[in-house]
């Protein structure tokens, strides 16, 4: 009988163990998942500050044809930023002339040339912050294309 007693004992005080370990659990997940939870709300809030941002647009739509429609969809609804719209009408322009003039034969190389060189300042004023227009048809440019 006082060993039933005693094994009575030992085992109320494992169960007592069990509780408290399974408190300290239950403590720790919840410090845990607070923590979590900062950090995402965190970085939800750096990816919409990013993501707002006009100049990202801008430069993404340099990146050939999908890279424009990315940046059109980026840059459409209530998150639409003048500065990515800007380099998204430039880019358009010089896409639809480059393919269109490419095509001339002999003279399409030096065409292609110039449009390259175009391009790359396009592409160096989109991370500079500045809206620069192409020489010459920029501003043809933001005047066809001013719906987008």
């Amino acid at each position: 009988m006082a060993d039933d007693k005693n094994l009575s004992d030992d085992l109320e005080d494992m169960i007592g163990d069990v509780k408290e370990g399974a408190k300290k659990a239950a403590d720790k997940a919840g410090h845990f998942a607070e923590d979590a939870k900062e950090k995402a709300s965190d970085f939800a809030k750096d990816a919409k500050e990013v993501l707002s941002d006009g100049k990202n647009v801008a430069i993404i739509s340099h990146l050939w044809l999908i890279g424009w429609i990315i940046a059109l969809v980026m840059n459409n609804g209530d998150k639409k930023s003048e500065y990515g719209s800007f380099y998204i009408r430039q880019m358009l322009g010089l896409g639809i002339c480059s393919l269109l003039l490419g095509f001339i034969p002999v003279v399409g190389w030096l065409i292609f040339l110039i449009f390259a060189v175009l391009w790359l300042m396009s592409f160096i004023g989109s991370f500079s912050g500045e809206k620069k227009l192409t020489p010459i048809l920029g501003e043809y440019f933001q005047d066809w294309f001013k719906s987008l």
